[in-house]
């Protein structure tokens, strides 16, 4: 027999970002709790809405399954005394499992007898067991916490109530000093209080006090009342994913209206309007079908369309002196120089312990020369990223940036190609601040690419050198994330210089600068390590298997390089043969640690023709051997060793007696394996 159980926490209104980790993580919560008491059930349903969690789940067995173990102890020879008397050993040991020495029997494993018993646990009813509910409710984990009232806890907002149904009958509990019951609260103004009579009506319910508990029932909601202004309208309406997340999680009972705005305000640049909308008011933009911005807007009401007419007047108010403000700074940004800005950034402190802006730019500018000169780059490209280096932080002293943080970069362009700043100076402006998130764009003009670069490694080695260092969720300068657009950047661009190579060079304008107390060595080894997991993590998020990462890692190569022999590695995986050429290179690898400095090779001294045969084929390789190959290529041409490698050690004893054999030989074996982990660490890869 099963029931259906409900468990739901009512709440002030949470902020909308913690709204669906926070359902998701009740559910999981949920599930894991009854697993661990041995309770079968079956679907799982999460609903959210910025006032509750909540979970439904199906057929919850009435009592736990039964359980027949047999229970393993000491071994034979402990569990008796040479008297043959049961030993405290076996006492223990039966003591433990609820039985007596009688219950004992002997059962071989491996050539060893051990003392067994068999047990037998009658399941208990689930009603005795829910009540353990409230570790589940207390024990949920949100990105920011408060205390109310004279309660202990610390939680997302205030509890206000806690439904909690094991079929029709309450699961009696207490948490945060609410008792659990069988009533919920409706839409805080449309609705009222409700009695869940059953989980299995629990949607239903709430849907009749203006609740769409079910987030993926709002959401698309939202979407038709979207399509239905389109259609109405001949609108087109852009839908951004993360701001549609948002409104769903800001709304219990979605309602679609519209309002508009005076058409002057269209002279603005379009990001501000959108920033204005999106950013500050959750609003959707509105477009025409050729993609040009309308006096629009749309937005979601958290009720229905009752008086939706005043809702909107009311929104356009909002929104009229919001674009007024941005209209106001924008002519007001108009009126000031570049250089004029630039003096302002000397006044202001990005870290008292590394300087400021303006210092902070002088580094920018001599890093970006620094990763002009590593990569060959032409004396024109070399000319805008300095020029772009040295105006990249001009608009953070805007009043339009100052309001909307968001559009950093972006007015930075604009205003720079208003000021007559070539057009890749300006585009590298908004640029350098790219890949802003995870799934950004990195920098698609050279320029723009090293300006980011420079400006990214100076963030991350000032931070370090002044002990600025991510640890756990801790990471406030992002310095996670400005390291993987570093990696994701060298990728994109195939650039021809390793990791190593350009943390150096910003190492040495950092501490030019004094900034921080750490020996460049130091920071070398800080940095790198600190590098070696961002890559790590990018190459994981490829799918690419976490042994070929390990083996590619040890490359002193290009991120380019290591990102295309990982992929090259896990394209032959699979491949007949991959396992016997791994085992053959690896092979080699591990011989050659025993060679002890270094020693010409002799070629007289070889044997056999197996000998010469590799020998021969190591001199061909080493003269086709090109690091900057395509890693396919490089593949094949090791893979190609195979055959001489296992014939050669078919007829030949590397670690001969003789002294001068056995060093010639691994001298062979070094060279061979040096080539071998130019290419990747073969010995960490995993074949069966």
């Amino acid at each position: 027999m099963s029931k259906d159980l409900l468990l739901e926490i009512g709440l002030e209104e949470m902020p909308a970002r913690f709204v669906t980790q926070s359902m998701e993580q009740l559910g999981e919560k949920v599930s894991a709790f009854l697993k661990e008491l041995n309770i079968e059930f079956g679907d799982v349903y999460t609903y959210s809405t910025p006032r509750r969690l909540a979970v439904v789940v199906k057929a919850v067995s009435e009592a736990q399954a039964d359980i027949n173990e047999e229970a393993k102890g000491p071994a034979k020879k402990i569990a008796r005394t040479e008297n043959g008397e049961w030993s405290k050993a076996a006492l223990g040991f039966v003591k433990g499992q609820g039985m007596t020495t009688n219950d004992i029997y002997f059962k071989e494993i491996k050539g060893v007898e051990y003392a067994h018993v068999k047990k037998f646990v009658k399941g208990q009813e689930t009603t005795a067991l829910l009540a353990g509910l409230e570790n589940v409710v207390l024990s949920l984990t949100f990105g920011k916490n408060m205390r109310w009232g004279s309660n202990d806890i610390r939680y997302v907002r205030p509890i206000k109530w806690l439904a909690a149904l094991f079929g029709r009958d309450i699961i009696a509990f207490n948490a945060a000093n609410v008792e659990t019951g069988n009533k919920s609260l409706g839409h805080r103004f449309l609705g009222t209080e409700v009695i869940i009579t059953e989980p299995a009506a629990y949607t239903e319910a709430l849907k009749e006090q203006f609740v769409i508990a079910d987030p993926a029932e709002r959401r698309e909601m939202i979407l038709a009342g979207l399509k239905q202004l389109e259609k109405e309208n001949n609108w087109v309406i852009p839908v951004d994913e993360s701001l549609l997340e948002e409104v769903n999680n800001l709304v219990e009972y979605p309602t679609a209206l519209f309002g508009s705005f005076n058409e002057e305000f269209l002279a603005l640049p379009e990001e501000v309007l959108i920033t204005s909308m999106k950013e500050h008011q959750r609003y959707f933009p509105v477009k025409n079908e050729e993609g040009m911005l309308l006096p629009y807007f749309v937005t979601i009401r958290n009720g229905n369309s009752h008086a939706i007419e005043k809702v909107a007047r009311g929104n356009e108010k909002v929104l009229r002196a919001r674009l007024a403000d941005a209209d106001f700074f924008y002519k007001e940004d108009q009126k000031t120089s570049i250089d004029a800005s630039l003096q302002k950034l000397e006044k202001i402190v990005y870290h008292e312990k590394i300087g400021t802006l303006s210092e902070k730019v002088a580094r920018i500018r001599r890093i970006t020369a620094k990763l002009a000169e590593l990569l060959s780059i032409s004396d024109e490209v070399k000319e805008n990223a300095d020029r772009a280096a040295e105006i990249c932080k001009f608009d953070l002293v805007t009043q339009m940036v100052y309001e909307f943080p968001e559009l950093q970069g972006v007015m930075g362009e604009k205003y720079a190609r208003q000021k007559g700043e070539k057009e890749e100076v300006a585009v590298a402006i908004n640029e350098h601040y790219m890949p802003r998130s995870a799934d950004d764009a990195v920098p698609a003009a050279v320029t723009g690419a090293l300006v980011s670069l420079a400006d990214k490694l100076d963030t991350i080695v000032s931070c370090f050198a002044v002990g600025i260092i991510p640890s756990g969720s801790q990471d406030p300068y992002a310095l996670r994330r400005q390291a993987a657009g570093i990696v994701q950047t060298m990728m994109e661009h195939n650039w021809d210089v390793t990791l190593s190579e350009v943390i150096s060079a910003a190492i040495k304008e950092v501490l030019a600068d004094g900034v921080g107390g750490k020996t460049a060595d130091a920071l070398q080894t800080e940095i790198g390590s600190f590098f070696t997991q961002r890559v790590k993590h990018i190459l994981q998020e490829k799918a690419i298997r976490y042994d070929i990462i390990d083996a590619v890692l040890t490359k002193t190569s290009t991120l380019s390089d290591i990102n295309e022999t990982a992929a090259v590695l896990m394209n032959h995986k699979e491949d007949d043969g991959f396992k016997e050429t791994i085992e053959a290179l690896s092979r080699i690898v591990n011989i050659s640690k025993k060679a002890e400095g270094e020693h010409d090779i002799d070629p007289a001294l070889f044997e056999n023709e197996q000998e010469k045969e590799l020998y021969h084929e190591y001199v061909k390789l080493q003269s086709e051997w090109d690091k900057t190959a395509a890693a396919e290529s490089r593949f094949q041409k090791l893979a190609g060793l195979k055959p001489a490698i296992e014939q050669y050690f078919d007829h030949t004893m590397v670690m001969a007696e003789e002294e001068e054999l056995k060093q010639n030989r691994l001298a062979v074996m070094r060279r061979l394996a040096g080539l071998i982990l130019d290419f990747a660490e073969v010995s960490a890869i995993l074949v069966k």
